[in-house]
């Protein structure tokens, strides 16, 4: 598996975060759906990469600058037909790495809850990520929660 960083061009990588987006949207009520769209990936403070095979598309990861001291991971998603195989603690890896590398202290994320969310839970809590308070412009309902990991 490599990780590289990715522009957003590729069709694959599209119908990724499409599949992300909507599941999400699935998910949550309108209005508490905090996922960035393709646009919202382009802005100059968030850094993409992706997982592949060869030339086959795994998964993808982001992470937005907040801060000097500070990061969020944004639109974390496994393809489903590569769910265990190491691709998204790969990917989360990779982004503790470069936030470690730009000197973040804090790397935090927000994310649905429910089953449907466990699997991600389980992900960030094995990685060392706690269960905090919101952050920045989010706001805190029974359909989100948010997970930090001090650096």
């Amino acid at each position: 598996m490599e990780i590289r960083p990715d522009n957003l061009a590729g069709q694959a990588v599209q119908d990724l975060l499409a599949v992300h987006l909507l599941g999400m949207q699935s998910n949550s009520p309108p209005g508490s759906v905090y996922a960035l769209d393709l646009s919202g990936l382009k802005t100059p403070d968030v850094s993409v990469w992706t997982a592949w095979d060869g030339d086959i598309l795994m998964g993808i990861g982001a992470l937005k600058e907040l801060s000097d001291t500070a990061g969020e991971i944004k639109s974390m998603r496994t393809d489903s037909k590569h769910v265990r195989k190491g691709v998204g603690m790969s990917i989360l890896n990779h982004i503790i790495d470069e936030a470690r590398r730009r000197g973040y202290k804090r790397l935090s994320l927000e994310t649905g809850s429910g089953d449907e969310f466990e699997p991600a839970l389980h992900l960030y809590r094995k990685r060392g990520f706690e269960n905090g308070p919101a952050f920045g412009c989010y706001k805190a309902s029974a359909f989100n929660q948010f997970l930090h990991l001090q650096l």
